[in-house]
């Protein structure tokens, strides 16, 4: 075996897993409704959430639906997908004759150029980028657990769940007895600051802001939150199983993993989103203190909506024929979900900051979820004009021209995308 073995060339459109990409692509939708809420620079705050005070019905819906089944659900579903990629990156790999010392070397590469998008796109754009935190994430879980046992894998997601389910049983026990007057009347912590940014009218000022505020949130979510962490670890022992690249042979698991985790999902985030819609009738810093149980059942909701999507994918497959230009077109932007994520804050941060063109002055709820949900479709629309012309997401082929080291007569790194490094590079996706 040679001790150099160059990196597999793209992976052909008909090896690549249906599920995989179809989630990346659907879900950029709830990644762009997530996100954008925080663009709401000059409405006033309601104090649990970063969501305004509701202005109307039609804001109401948006806030609810957006607080109940999007918030912390989605970043989870591509944490999964994350460590999922990981082991089909590694399993192609190896079974072409690279060594596992090249793989893990070359995962390390990845990750570590993820943070330095990540550093990118917070200097330049938004304060929020996940890049960075899965990075780190899948740099500290990769050389703990990545060639760990899988019963190993089970026992230490489980671990990292239980303990967002004590954290989750603390709150909700203390809740009755937080005094208001413990914060000094101001609410509890105030969310806004974190986005002071957005409403920064110094374009340097602001980038300023979002460099100093961009490690905390990569350690935050990517380690501290132990919702990524998890994820990571559940999709690495899926990956060995083949879970989304042989869906009928894990019907049952994907269906259950679905209605459980749906389920927990959305009526997990019921108690937060009838607190901002002022159905419940909670302080401030009552309100926060739903963001544990809030972040622990969107783990689940995150996985069951990669189940939800798999079992979709498996029935679009065995139909027999070719997918339609929806399914292709969302397919064709979970290839390159990488690219696009990073349209996403192209297509905000200049048009709704205060240092840009600052329309979010003039926006509510409802009218940013109209836009967020306008984003995602014209990257949708690239995508499937990209994936018409042959031509790679720009960010996906930067990323892996960073991460290979090609030796001479080295073919082209693999095709694939993601917000955080899309590693289908495998047999199958």
């Amino acid at each position: 075996m040679s001790r150099h073995t160059a990196a597999l060339g793209p992976t052909s459109a008909s090896e690549r897993a249906l599920a995989p990409d179809l989630a990346r692509g659907f879900m950029l939708l709830f990644i762009a409704l997530a996100n954008t809420v925080w663009y709401l620079w000059a409405a006033p705050r309601g104090g649990a959430t970063m969501h305004p005070e509701p202005g109307g019905a039609l804001d109401t819906a948006a806030q609810f639906f957006t607080v109940m089944a999007v918030d912390m659900r989605s970043y989870p579903m591509f944490a999964f997908l994350f460590g999922y990629g990981m082991v089909q990156l590694a399993t192609r790999q190896e079974a072409a004759g690279t060594s596992v010392r090249e793989v893990d070397a070359l995962l390390r590469r990845r990750n570590l150029w993820l943070i330095v998008f990540g550093f990118f796109h917070a200097l330049l754009l938004w304060m929020g980028d996940v890049l960075g935190a899965y990075g780190l994430a899948g740099l500290l879980l990769g050389w703990l657990f990545f060639r760990r046992r899988d019963v190993t894998l089970l026992v230490w997601g489980a671990v990292l769940t239980a303990l967002m389910a004590l954290l989750a049983a603390f709150s909700l026990l203390a809740l009755p007895f937080v005094d208001e007057a413990v914060t000094g009347g101001q609410g509890g912590f105030d969310l806004s600051a974190s986005a002071a940014n957005i409403g920064d009218t110094s374009p340097l000022a602001a980038a300023l802001e979002r460099v100093a505020f961009w490690p905390l949130v990569s350690v935050g979510q990517g380690l501290l939150g132990l919702a990524v962490p998890a994820a990571i670890l559940f999709g690495y022992w899926a990956a060995r199983r083949r879970i989304l690249e042989e869906p009928g042979r894990h019907l049952v698991l994907l269906r259950w993993a679905a209605v459980v985790g749906v389920t927990v999902g959305w009526l997990g985030g019921l108690p937060l989103a009838l607190t901002q819609i002022g159905v419940r009738d909670l302080s401030p810093v009552q309100g926060q203190m739903l963001t544990m149980p809030h972040m622990l059942t969107g783990l689940f909701c995150g996985v069951g909506y990669v189940a939800l999507i798999a079992l979709v994918a498996h029935r679009i497959q065995g139909r027999g024929r070719a997918p339609g230009i929806v399914v292709t077109a969302l397919v064709a932007t979970g290839k390159r979900s990488l690219s696009s994520y990073l349209a996403q804050s192209v297509l905000c941060a200049p048009i709704l900051a205060a240092w840009g063109l600052g329309l979010a002055a003039h926006m509510s709820s409802w009218t940013m979820f109209l836009y967020a949900t306008g984003v995602w479709l014209v990257t949708v629309a690239a995508a499937h004009a990209m994936e018409r012309a042959g031509r790679r997401g720009p960010a996906e082929a930067l990323l892996r021209r960073l991460s290979y080291r090609r030796p001479a007569g080295a073919v082209g790194p693999s095709s694939g995308g993601g917000p955080a490094g899309d590693h289908q590079e495998r047999t199958t996706p």
